[in-house]
């Protein structure tokens, strides 16, 4: 049986030193790399060394965890995401839960509870903490709670633009795919914006998955 290949994403070097050699001396998962949380090479670290749980640090992200989340589901659909966070705002823990985070372990639990959930996510379990789940759990029934009329009110092309957000592409690769340019773009954008009522790449995101909207055929997307 293969060893779970693990990617340890934190600004805090002896943080991730230290799990790297409790780690290794546990049967079955392999640390196959690890790095900075905000590393310039992140994704390139990941597609290469492609891992089946990533495991980051959520401070330097703060509010935009989500984004991070969906830009490594996209290019490693099948890793799961675990984050690692001293932080306690559940808003935060809300947006990981929507962007796709297996689960938020607290930096302060022990290396065996992490072990724990480790083989937990890659057997499709997840883990939040307790005092932060009733909220998870509220604002997920509230985003499924929303139909597909949602989108009713969206124009072709900014339904494509939508579901190119979904694979996690930028502004200007979106402009790139379908051959529009950067400021049509953002238009577009900001009119889906208006439409579906949120405020942010994430939110529309979400209110997508929420109605069923695939993203293009072969982009990887989740």
């Amino acid at each position: 049986m293969n060893p779970i290949r693990l990617l340890l994403a934190d600004d805090h070097l002896m943080i991730t030193e230290a799990l790297a050699s409790r780690l290794s001396a546990v049967p079955g998962i392999w640390v196959a790399g690890r790095c900075a949380a905000t590393d310039p090479n992140l994704f390139a670290i990941v597609k290469g060394v492609r891992p089946d749980v990533i495991a980051i640090e959520a401070e330097p992200f703060g509010g935009g965890i989500g984004e991070i989340i969906e830009r490594l589901t996209a290019l490693s659909p099948e890793a799961r995401v675990v984050i690692l966070s001293a932080d306690r705002n559940v808003a935060h823990a809300v947006a990981a839960a929507r962007a796709g985070a297996a689960a938020w372990v607290a930096k302060e639990q022990d290396a065996a509870e992490f072990e724990s959930v480790i083989r937990g996510v890659c057997s499709g379990r997840s883990w939040y903490p307790p005092d932060m789940l009733g909220e998870i759990l509220r604002t997920l029934r509230a985003d499924a709670s929303r139909d597909g009329t949602d989108l009713d009110a969206l124009s072709s092309r900014e339904t494509e633009v939508l579901r190119a957000m979904m694979t996690g592409r930028r502004g200007r690769q979106i402009a790139s795919d379908l051959h529009i340019s950067a400021d049509t773009v953002r238009t577009h954008t900001q009119n889906i914006y208006a439409k579906l009522e949120v405020h942010s790449r994430l939110e529309a995101v979400s209110v997508a998955r929420s109605a069923g909207l695939e993203p293009p055929d072969g982009s990887g997307g989740s």
